[in-house]
C-alpha cells in the first residue's frame, strides 16, 4: 500500500464514524460500553498499525489496547482539565455520536504511541532526530525539551559536569530505562492530551511531518558528540 494510499484510506474510515446518539436513558456503564464497542467497530487498526512500523513499533492494536487506550484518554483529560472520572459519562455519550470525538481518539494513540518512543531515545538519538525535522526550533521546543526536563526531574537521566566532554558522553548517550506503566505516567504528567492529539493529527494530515531515519537514529556507534545549545 503507498503512502497517499494510507493516507486516503485513513480519511475514508475517518469519515465513515459518525453515529446516531443512543437513548438518554442508557446507563452510564452501558453509554460507556456502547461508546467503546462503536469505536472499536470503525477504528482502522491495520491502517495505524501499519504507519506505526514505518517508525519501527511493532504494536498489535487488538480490542484489549484500544479499550485501555479510552479509558486512558478520558483519565487524561480529566487529569488535564483537573476534573472528577465521573465526568466521564458525558464525554462517553459524545464519542458515540460525534465524529470529531472519535477522530480525538485516533489521533490521540498515534501521537501517544510515538511520544513514547522518542522518551526511550537517549539525549543524542533526540539530537539525531531532531536534526531531521524541517522545522528544528518547534520540534525542540514542543518535544524534545519537555522529554528531556521530565528526564531531568525523575533522574531518568542526570546530567553531570556539562562541560567535561567524557562525562557529557556518559550521560548522552545513555539510553533510558523506563518501565512500560512509569512509561504511560511520564508522557501524560509531561504532554496535555491537546499536545498528544495535536502531533497524532500533524502525522495523519502531513505524512512527511516526521522525518524519521532508523538506521541512523539509532546507530550504536555515535561518530562524535554535539553541542546542545537548546
Amino acid at each position: 500500500m503507498s503512502s497517499n494510499t494510507v493516507k486516503l484510506s485513513l480519511g475514508d474510515g475517518m469519515c465513515a464514524i459518525a453515529r446516531e446518539s443512543k437513548s438518554n436513558s442508557l446507563t452510564p456503564s452501558k453509554s460507556k460500553d456502547l461508546a467503546i464497542t462503536n469505536l472499536l467497530g470503525q477504528f482502522p487498526q491495520q491502517i495505524i498499525e501499519k504507519y506505526l512500523k514505518k517508525f519501527h513499533i511493532n504494536k498489535e492494536l487488538n480490542d484489549f489496547v484500544l479499550r485501555d487506550y479510552v479509558k486512558q484518554f478520558y483519565v487524561h483529560l480529566a487529569q488535564d482539565l483537573r476534573t472528577h472520572s465521573d465526568a466521564h459519562y458525558e464525554l462517553s455519550l459524545r464519542l458515540v455520536s460525534n465524529q470529531k470525538e472519535t477522530n480525538h481518539i485516533f489521533y490521540y494513540i498515534l501521537g501517544f504511541e510515538i511520544l513514547q518512543m522518542i522518551f526511550q531515545m537517549s539525549w543524542l538519538q533526540h539530537e539525531r532526530l531532531y536534526g531531521l525535522q524541517k522545522n528544528q526550533d518547534s520540534f525542540i521546543n514542543n518535544y524534545i525539551k519537555p522529554i528531556q526536563n521530565t528526564h531531568r526531574i525523575n533522574g531518568i537521566i542526570v546530567p553531570r559536569h556539562e562541560n567535561i566532554f567524557f562525562a557529557k558522553r556518559n550521560y548522552f548517550v545513555k539510553k533510558p530505562c523506563i518501565k512500560e506503566k512509569k512509561l504511560t505516567e511520564l508522557v501524560m504528567a509531561t504532554f496535555t492530551t491537546d499536545t498528544v492529539k495535536h502531533l497524532g493529527f500533524l502525522m495523519i494530515r502531513h505524512l512527511n511531518f516526521l522525518v524519521f531515519d532508523y538506521a541512523y537514529i539509532f546507530n550504536e556507534e555515535p561518530e562524535t558528540l554535539f553541542c546542545c545549545n537548546f
